[in-house]
Formats: C-alpha cells, structure tokens, sequence
C-alpha cells in the first residue's frame, strides 16, 4: 500500500485562502522552497480542481491548480466544495 501524505487528492476542488491568509503565510518570509510569488495573491478566495501535487524533500506538500498559476503550498489552500473534499 503507498501512502499519500496529501491532503487534497488529483480531482479536488479547492480554494485559494484568502488574501489576508495568503499575505500572514508571506510575512514570516517564508525560506526553504516555493515562496508564494506577489501574482499569486491576486487568486485569493478562487477556486480550482487539483491537477497535481507532489511531496517536497521536508515532508511539505505542494500542488498545482488547473487556471491558477504557480505552485501552492497545503497550507494556502482550504476545501474548496466539502462534497469533493478527500
């Protein structure tokens, strides 16, 4: 059996936090790896499906969004319809 540490599975429709949620992750700077980037915080409160994630060597989850941009740390997004949620 192969475990999948993500929260949200390929598929799940989530959402973006929103911009206050998105600016506090930024403001202790994040520093290890896949800083958000200012473009993204103009997707606040949107939603999208899943379309990948994979495993940082920390343990850190990240994801990837269909029409949302970047990569996007577990921690930025939130269920986006709990119906889909995993």
């Amino acid at each position: 059996m192969i475990y999948d540490p993500a929260k949200y599975a390929v598929g799940t429709r989530v959402r973006v936090r929103r911009r206050a949620e998105l600016e506090a992750f930024l403001r202790p700077q994040w520093k290890k790896h896949h800083p958000l980037q200012n473009e993204q915080l103009e997707y606040a409160g949107q939603t999208a499906e899943v379309r990948a994630s994979a495993m940082y060597h920390g343990g850190d989850v990240l994801y990837q969004l269909s029409g949302i941009p970047g990569t996007w740390h577990e921690a930025c997004l939130d269920v986006g319809d709990p119906h889909t949620a995993v």
